[in-house]
Parts: C-alpha cells; sequence; structure tokens
C-alpha cells in the first residue's frame, strides 16, 4: 500500500500538468517505455535492472488518488501557474470509477536480470528508476573486477560477496537515496555499512539481513588517545573485540610507522593470536592507495582500502598486488561515493519515452507496443512495433490497475545477477565498446 501522505498527483515535473490540454480528444491509451540507451564509447554495455518493487509498493499501490489529494492539487496548481491548467474532472473520473487505482499496465524485465544497453527495460511512468539501476550496475562491475582478480590468485572466488564494502550512507543526498542505493549494491554483495538499504531490503524485498558488517574504527576513536598513545588506542580495539574480525585505521598519524613498529612490532603477538575468524583488519584511509597497501601488507593480516576506490583504481590495485605476488583474497575494498553519488541519470543514458498511442481505438506510433526476447543467437532484442510473439516476451505484468502482481525477494534477485564463469574468468567488461556487443541488437519494424 502505498504511504498515505504521498499525493501522487504532485509527484511530477510542473509543466506535465498541461499535457492533457495537448493531447487529441480521442486519446484513449498511451504507452511509454524506459531504456538505458546505447551510446559509442560509453563504459558499460550492459545493466543490472533494479528498485522498480519499491517505487511500486511505495508510492503507487491501492488507491492512491482521494478527494483530499484532488483538492490539495487544484489549490497548489492555481497558485503555482496562476491559471486553471488541473485536470481536477480526469482525477476524479480515477476516483470514482476506479476507487483511486490507477487504471495502468507496467511489464518490466524480472528484477535482477542483466540487459544490454539499448532494450526495453519496463513500461511505466518511473524516470526516478535510474538511480538504482545505475547504482547495481556500477556494483556489478566492481564484482567482475574483482572476481577476475580473485580467481586468477586463488583458482576460485570464495568470499567474493564479501569484498567491496558500502561506505556511501553519509556521502548520499538523501535517506531514501541511501535506501535505494545501499539495497542496489546488496543485489551484488553482502557487505555493507548502509543501514537504510538493509532496511529497505527487508520491507521490500524480503530479506531478513541482506547485508553484514564488523566493529571498525575512525580517526576520532583513535586520536583521542593522543600520538603518543596510538598503541594504546590499538590495542583498546584487540581486547574489546576479542573474537571476529575488527578493522582498526592506522593513518592517523603515519600508517608506516603505525604498520612497522606497533603492529609488526609491540602488538604483533597479539595479532597473531588471533584465528583467520578473527583477524585484524588494517585500514590505511588516506595518500595513493596502489602504493599504500603494497607497502603496508604482511601476510597474516587482512587489509580494507575504503579511499580513493573506484572502477579504475580497483583494477589498478588488484593488477599490482597480483604483480607483485599477492593473493586478492589478503584485501577489501570499500566504496562510499563512488558507488553511491558520482553517478546521475546519463551515466547509462537513462530515458522514458512515448512509443505508441491510440485514438479512436487505432494504434499509430514511431516504435510501437515493444516486447523483448532472446534470440536464436541467445541475445536479447527488442521488437517494435507489436511485431513480437507474447510467448516469447521477456517483460512480465507485475503491475495493473493499482495492484502489485509480482513480488520478487531479494534471494531470486541476486541469482538472476549472478555473474556467469565467463564473467568470472575474462577481463574486465566495464570499459568494452557497446557498439562491439551483439546483446545490444535491435529489431527495426520486426524484421532482421
Amino acid at each position: 500500500m502505498a504511504a498515505h501522505e504521498f499525493n501522487l498527483l504532485l509527484a511530477t515535473d510542473s509543466y506535465k500538468i498541461t499535457h492533457y490540454k495537448q493531447y487529441p480528444a480521442d486519446v484513449s491509451h498511451i504507452y511509454s517505455y524506459f531504456e538505458c540507451r546505447c551510446k559509442k564509447g560509453s563504459p558499460f554495455s550492459e545493466v543490472v535492472f533494479f528498485g522498480l518493487q519499491y517505487l511500486l509498493k511505495k508510492y503507487l499501490t491501492g488507491p492512491v488518488v482521494t478527494e483530499e489529494k484532488i483538492q490539495q492539487a487544484k489549490v497548489f496548481y492555481q497558485m503555482h501557474f496562476r491559471q486553471t491548467v488541473f485536470d481536477e474532472d480526469g482525477w476524479r473520473k480515477i476516483l470514482e470509477k476506479h476507487d483511486g487505482r490507477l487504471p495502468i499496465r507496467i511489464k518490466a524485465i524480472p528484477e535482477g536480470r542483466i540487459v544490454p544497453r539499448g532494450n526495453v527495460l519496463f513500461t511505466t511512468m518511473l524516470v526516478q528508476m535510474w538511480y538504482p539501476i545505475t547504482v547495481a550496475t556500477v556494483s556489478r562491475e566492481f564484482k567482475k573486477i574483482l572476481a577476475k582478480h580473485l580467481k586468477a590468485t586463488t583458482g576460485s572466488t570464495q568470499g567474493l560477496e564479501s569484498m567491496l564494502h558500502d561506505f556511501g550512507y553519509r556521502g548520499v543526498s538523501s535517506q531514501e537515496s541511501a535506501a535505494l542505493g545501499g539495497a542496489a549494491h546488496l543485489v551484488n554483495f553482502c557487505s555493507t555499512d548502509t543501514v537504510a538499504g538493509l532496511l529497505m531490503a527487508q520491507r521490500f524485498y524480503s530479506c531478513p539481513m541482506a547485508g553484514f558488517s564488523i566493529p571498525a574504527a575512525e580517526h576520532s576513536t583513535i586520536i583521542s588517545w593522543g600520538r603518543s598513545r596510538e598503541k594504546e588506542a590499538f590495542e583498546q580495539l584487540l581486547e574489546q573485540f576479542p573474537t571476529g574480525p575488527v578493522a582498526v585505521v592506522s593513518d592517523s598519524y603515519d600508517i608506516f610507522k603505525a604498520c612497522k613498529h606497533i603492529w609488526g612490532d609491540k602488538l604483533k603477538d597479539r595479532v597473531m593470536e588471533r584465528s583467520q575468524d578473527s583477524c585484524l583488519v588494517i585500514r590505511p584511509d588516506s595518500g595513493d592507495p596502489t602504493e599504500t597497501l603494497l607497502q603496508v601488507l604482511p601476510p597474516y593480516l587482512r587489509i580494507i582500502q575504503g579511499d580513493g576506490i573506484d572502477l579504475g583504481s580497483i583494477e589498478q590495485i588488484l593488477q599490482k598486488l597480483s604483480d607483485e605476488g599477492w593473493s586478492t583474497e589478503n584485501v577489501f575494498f570499500g566504496c562510499g561515493s563512488a558507488l553511491l553519488q558520482k553517478l546521475n541519470r546519463d551515466t547509462l543514458n537513462c530515458a522514458f519515452k512515448c512509443s505508441y498511442v491510440e485514438t479512436n481505438g487505432k494504434g499509430g506510433s514511431k516504435k510501437g507496443r515493444l516486447s523483448l526476447r532472446r534470440n536464436s543467437d541467445g541475445f536479447l532484442e527488442t521488437v517494435e512495433r507489436g511485431a513480437g510473439k507474447p510467448e516469447e516476451d521477456l517483460l512480465v505484468t507485475v503491475f495493473e490497475n493499482g495492484s502489485l502482481l509480482q513480488d520478487y525477494s531479494l534471494e531470486e534477485i541476486r541469482k538472476n545477477a549472478q555473474l556467469s564463469e565467463e564473467e568470472e574468468a575474462a577481463p574486465a567488461q566495464h570499459n568494452r565498446d557497446q557498439n562491439a556487443t551483439a546483446g545490444g541488437l535491435h529489431i527495426i519494424n520486426g524484421l532482421h
């Protein structure tokens, strides 16, 4: 059931309120779709579809139009436009004829599915979908890079789901961004400090606990002891958390002295007493991450690098570690703004377009009704102008007349988004030229 206090009639760009006056009077149906357009030279060739179920449950299900909301919108738009432009009669018709439920049908690819760019993803008006799709896609590209190096240095991908920790909560623009972005990362990993994402996965995706964390220090808890007592600060962490991993930021003063003289000398025995399940995770938090990691990584510890991590730097770090003979399993990563904030709607060229209208029961459009199918070569492709076969269509009706018809669990979504064996072994593909991929093929007007 959508939030009672949310007024859908006010959730729009202002000018769209006037569009009902601009369509032909005999228009009876409008069909729109969402895609991540192809773009030559783009760093991403495919996308992870995620987040629609949250938006449907939170904002569109159940009776969302009431007389109170109609009146609120009427007054607001009268003041805003300084003339009468609000379609009061149209919204009241939805209230009276449909009990306030939206008379729309939304079809979508199942959440978690991987789709080449340039294909239809869903049919709806929820442009805000760009954000969870983009975060889930970026997160999965991190996973490809980590999987490649982990498998190359250890022979397996065991532990992969814990190797990228979400540090992004503090850096996003809102609580809802933290929830959407945090949950999108959890499609691919189970390591996070973004509580809002975990709560969203619980409430909207039936996952009691989607991610995990460990006790960790920050600079304030270390420097509060003073420079001369840095050893005591570190020792306090070991004593307070004797079992389970514990992460200690160690660059408050001098990361190399801390590792050589404190961790590697004064507290060495205390550290080596800890089991593999209770390892010390040293966190260098400044400087060039590629240089810092190589100089401080001892064979009996683990490292988490959370500063300056993006798709470029993580590849450089892992390659340099590999070149120096270090296994990828020795290091974990944290990522904040590059994961949840340094992206926008143009990162994947997300677009929402009308492709079909019906007037007097007859259709006419540029692309018509769309379907998504897997062709004989195994690639996903969009079929235009209603030429697709219903039995081949991968788009599923998820919402109709105010009701949610599909309810995916995070477990199902994670299975859909799993890396293939080829992706785990192949070089990272996040910089592949889209024009070189067959998966983005379109069928124009229903013909090859």
